[in-house]
């Protein structure tokens, strides 16, 4: 065999295709016999070319694994011995690097049989050879073998280390240095083990030595395994940077900055920063990295694309993720820097800089929504300015900005309405198709959060909306149909008179079928449904068939984003049908479910890089092709089916909790999918499961009500349910997932009291006390450095969530709930202390009054710990922080019995400037005098009346809390009823109050009768008198007043 293979393997290498194509024939007849095996090894040794003897080694490592079993020890020991003598002997690099893949393989079965003792001791041997090619060869080896038999590395793992770091060292080779680069990557990719993978910081000055190296002699391909063994290093839960932090992110910054380099290889580091913001963003503040790294970043926004480049590697598309990702996790040191640049460049003459300072306000929008809402005017001055600009590019990234501020900046970006709303409009008509779809998007999120502000503007938006939308091409179309939708829903009622034009428009283009129109479709279809939301039920029902008809039919198209679009339509109509949705249960429910149980459609690289010098190698396949286990290099999922997941998810949940009993055919199933999809890998499908596990409880206990067994099945499902909120609330990773379970049980409580929940307590009270402790899954984010308290910022999604569950407990058990509050008011303080985000302090502050609302009079044995907070918080900047004192010191007082009484003087001194004319906001007034009105209930002595009362009903009646009513008109009325006389000496201010509060389209029966009889009384006591006082108001404050008088 072995002279015929000779002959073989030189016509296999012949420019000729035929000839090729014969040998290869042959070659693969012959592979089959376990001969071929000493064949290839003897060419491997002796052939004279080394194209032929390379061709032999890679032909052996294809064919090795189906043979290795089969071949009796001798010749094993043979091929061992050929392939260390080449690796050793052999004078061309590429064939000792291709048998030294052939070893990683065999390595791969005989080493665990303990079949070759002898190997690493060789490898160690090598790697400290005199010679350079024996280093470097070792260094491969050790590469290759990481992936194959990585766990016989262990017990020499110290001996290992020591060993890289010497050649990443090695003074005398660069090609050694190269290899040990490469070994080190494929070691921590390997080391699981954290105190193992620490020991690799004391590497990382030789890396950037190496990559630094490399860089200067044009090897950028090699420097980017620097980048990676960083990616590695920053990703790993250990601390693993400490502060050589800096010199990674000097590096990273150096080469992103070098327009002399690949594009690929700026991306790289690029991304380094990019990972460091998010996962080691500590120790960039710590380090006081921020500043430098917006130096750079900042600038690369003003870099003009190469036409041929890639738009995901374009160095100012990466720059605006890093810096979105650094405002996500580091607001406050990253807002003053940008605005700054965006402040400067929005005044340049290069049009690249101008549209470069709005881009930097619209991606930090997100991150820096509080700071930016308290510089609204500066940045609004700048963003409208260059909505106005004569280059296109700026006034796209200005409409980009305004859509991104007026999603996240709510509701303070509403209130500018009457700037931002005109400019929107002018901008709509740019001439730029660009400009034009950007300022719809703006649009669509700028009227999503109106209310009756969107009205003076309805009709001239309509107008121009339903123009641009039948003559416009297809994608501005869609944003068109967005842009709608957002109208619809803020104009509410208000939109009637356009319905019935935008839903016939619908229809046509809810029957397109071609593949380039299904996006048109999808838009269509959830715009009818927005539609259907805001004009109700008795409008739409009897024009819904067809609708339904195209929505269903849309699903045999085969497009995701259709399907994806149609659950949500689907969603809608079930939500304004409630109950008369149960006729299309049947047609809709299954679709759901096909969507729910879809393949995710991973997509896999494999990573074949071995045989790159040798073309033409694809016909010579292994044997045994599992058993080669090829790396993967990456995995990407179809976002596409995801988003279909999480709706048709949200569907289900929609359908049993507007159906009830007539969803029981698909209960179990849904059950079985939402149990499924709380688990799913991910966090837009889980949210949806969790969200729709508390609505599928609603229809079961709706289902179960008539049961025989009702009871018990109805329990098996909160068992379920309740099961996974508590699972969810420490081990998932995303805080709006296990922000949502925590508002999903605070829910549970109101709906089924505190018996019901019984049993689940303890373990409720241990999760929760977790998520206080910030101890959770999702709350792990970032270990690498101590976080000071002065620079935390406050976890809005989380954490108002997690401090809305002890109000919920406290309101089903009352009292009773006082011996679990001993464990969690500690947890709680901590966000009260005067270092904490003034958010974080008022959060603490909402749930103890609410606290002390529902638990009682144990919350006594707390005043003096909370007052002293709450004080100082009626003093606080913030209208919130103040509304929320004022609210819980009334549930104090009201609560907290006698411990109360020697603050009342504080309190009120405290109270005081909330009623004046310093006071710009109404809910706070609101709250002060709902205060104020608990006091005087509990303990009217303690209270001086003659100086109160003038400044307490100086504020009323109440502009913005009614919640305060029953308490603040309580108050007043028990002291007229009880003819108290400092409230006599009043009587005037109380005629006009009471008058505006029987009118009042707000205020409730119950409120209006409490003041009727407070106003009869003082008929009684002053009849005729009060007739002047009657005189001065209007006839309607008159005549309502007039309904509660006495009937003489």
């Amino acid at each position: 065999m072995a002279q015929s293979l000779e002959l073989l393997l030189i016509q296999f290498l012949m420019p000729d295709n035929d000839a090729r194509r014969q040998a290869e024939e042959q070659i693969k007849r012959l592979a089959k016999d376990p001969q071929v095996v000493p064949a290839l090894v003897q060419h491997l040794r002796t052939a004279k070319t080394p194209n032929v003897r390379q061709l032999a080694a890679v032909l052996l490592r294809k064919k090795i694994t189906g043979h290795w079993a089969k071949l009796p020890p001798q010749l094993k020991q043979l091929v061992k011995n050929s392939l260390i003598e080449s690796i050793t002997m052999e004078h061309s690099p590429p064939v000792r690097r291709a048998s030294a893949n052939v070893v990683s393989i065999i390595a791969k079965y005989a080493v665990p049989a303990g079949e070759w003792p002898d190997l690493l001791p060789f490898l160690f041997q090598c790697s400290q050879s005199a010679q350079e090619d024996h280093r470097e060869v070792a260094l491969i080896l050790f590469s290759s073998l990481t992936e194959t038999i990585g766990s016989a590395f262990q017990p020499h793992f110290t001996d290992l280390q020591a060993l890289l770091l010497k050649c990443l060292q090695d003074e005398t080779s660069n090609r050694v240095r190269v290899a040990a680069l490469k070994a080190v990557g494929s070691f921590l990719e390997f080391t699981n083990d954290g105190a193992e993978v620490v020991k690799f910081r004391q590497f990382i000055p030789s890396i950037l030595n190496v990559a630094r190296q490399c860089l200067a002699s044009g090897e950028e391909d090699v420097a980017v395994i620097a980048f990676e063994i960083f990616d590695e290093l920053i990703e790993s839960p250990a601390p693993l940077l400490g502060d050589s932090v800096k010199s990674i992110v000097q590096f990273s910054l150096e080469v992103c900055s070098s327009q002399n380099l690949e594009s690929n290889t700026r991306h790289q580091a690029i991304q380094i920063i990019s990972w460091l913001a998010k996962y080691k963003y500590t120790s960039l503040k710590k380090y006081k990295l921020v500043i430098p790294i917006l130096q750079v970043m900042c600038p690369l926004l003003t870099e003009s694309n190469n036409a041929d480049e890639d738009d995901d590697l374009a160095p100012d598309r990466a720059a605006a993720e890093v810096i979105d990702t650094m405002a996500l996790n580091l607001s406050k040191h990253v807002f003053p820097p940008v605005l700054e640049f965006a402040s400067i460049n929005s005044q340049n003459t290069n049009p690249k800089n101008r549209e470069a300072s709005v881009t930097a306000l619209g991606v930090i929008s997100e991150g820096c929504l509080d700071l930016m809402k308290d510089k609204m005017e500066p940045v609004l001055h700048i963003v409208l300015g260059a909505l106005r600009d004569p280059e296109q590019m700026v006034r796209g990234a200005a409409s980009f900005a305004l859509g991104q501020f007026a999603e996240h900046l709510q509701p303070e970006i509403v209130s500018h309405y009457e700037s931002v709303l005109p400019c929107i409009l002018n901008a709509l008509e740019d001439v730029s198709d660009e400009v034009k779809e950007k300022s719809y998007y703006a649009l669509a999120a700028y009227c999503e959060n109106m209310g009756e502000e969107i009205l003076p503007f309805l009709d001239p938006l309509m107008v121009k909306l339903l123009g641009a939308l039948q003559n416009s091409p297809r994608n501005l179309q869609e944003t068109c149909m967005s842009s709608i939708g957002s109208v619809a829903s803020a104009a509410e009622q208000a939109f009637i008179p356009y319905a019935e034009r935008v839903l016939e428009l619908m229809k046509s283009f809810m029957v397109l079928t071609n593949d380039e129109d299904l996006r048109s479709r999808a838009r269509a279809t959830e715009l009818v449904g927005i539609v259907a939301m805001s004009v109700g039920r008795t409008r739409m029902e009897p024009i819904l068939p067809p609708f339904m008809e195209a929505a269903i039919s849309g699903f045999s198209l085969e497009f995701s984003e259709l399907r994806e679009y149609t659950h949500g339509f689907f969603s809608n109509v079930a939500e304004i049908l409630d109950e008369s949705f149960t006729q299309y249960l049947p047609h809709v429910v299954p679709l759901a479910f096909l969507s729910c149980n879809l393949d995710d459609g991973s997509a896999v690289d494999i990573d074949e890089s071995d045989d790159e010098n040798i073309s033409g190698f694809g016909g010579v396949s292994s044997d045994d092709e599992a058993h080669d286990e090829p790396r993967v290099r990456n995995i990407s999922i179809r976002t596409g089916v995801l988003d279909e997941k999480a709706a048709a998810t949200q569907a289900l949940g929609l359908f049993a909790l507007h159906t009830k009993t007539a969803y029981t055919p698909y209960f179990e199933e849904s059950l079985k999918i939402l149990v499924r999809h709380s688990g799913y890998f991910h966090e837009d499908v889980r949210l949806q499961a969790i969200i729709a596990l508390k609505y599928i409880l609603t229809a079961a206990y709706a289902i179960f009500q008539s049961h025989n067994e009702g009871a018990a099945k109805a329990r098996e499902v909160l068992d379920n349910v309740m099961r996974i909120y508590i699972k969810t609330m420490t081990e998932d990773d995303d805080k709006e997932v296990v922000a949502q379970a925590c508002m999903s049980i605070a829910d549970i409580f109101k709906d089924y009291g505190f018996m019901v929940l019984e049993p689940y307590m303890s373990q409720l009270i241990d999760a929760t006390l977790i998520l206080l402790r910030e101890e959770s899954a999702c709350q792990q984010s970032d270990n690498d450095s101590d976080i000071d308290d002065a620079d935390t910022e406050h976890d809005e999604v989380l954490m108002d969530a997690v401090s809305d569950l002890l109000p919920a407990f406290a309101k089903s058990m009352g009292a009773h709930f006082a011996p679990i509050f001993v464990n969690l008011f500690e947890p709680l303080m901590k966000f009260a202390k005067s270092s904490r985000p003034p958010q974080d302090r008022t959060m603490v502050v909402a749930c103890l009054a609410e606290v002390a609302q529902d638990m009682g009079a144990p919350i006594a044995g707390y005043v003096d710990r909370i007052m002293p907070l709450v004080l100082k918080e009626l003093a606080s900047s913030e209208a919130t922080n103040r509304r929320n004192a004022a609210f819980c010191v009334g549930e104090l007082c009201k609560n907290g019995g006698e411990s109360t009484l020697k603050y009342y003087g504080d309190i009120l001194r405290a109270l005081y400037p909330l009623f004046g004319e310093s006071e710009p906001d109404d809910a706070v007034s609101d709250n002060a005098a709902g205060a104020v009105a608990r006091m005087i209930m509990v303990h009217p002595q303690s209270i001086p009346l003659n100086q109160v009362l003038p400044a307490f009903l100086k504020v009323l009646p109440l502009k913005e809390d009614r919640e305060e009513s029953m308490a603040v008109y309580s108050c007043v009325s028990t002291l007229v009823l009880s003819s108290n006389p400092q409230i006599l000496a009043l009587v005037p201010e109380l005629v006009n109050l009471f008058a505006q509060v029987v009118v009042s389209p707000v205020e409730t029966p119950e409120v209006k009768a409490q003041v009727g009889r407070a106003f009869s009384h003082l008929i009684s006591l002053y009849g005729h008198q009060m007739q002047p006082l009657l005189s001065n108001l209007s006839p309607a404050h008159a005549n309502a007043l007039a309904a509660f008088a006495p009937k003489t």
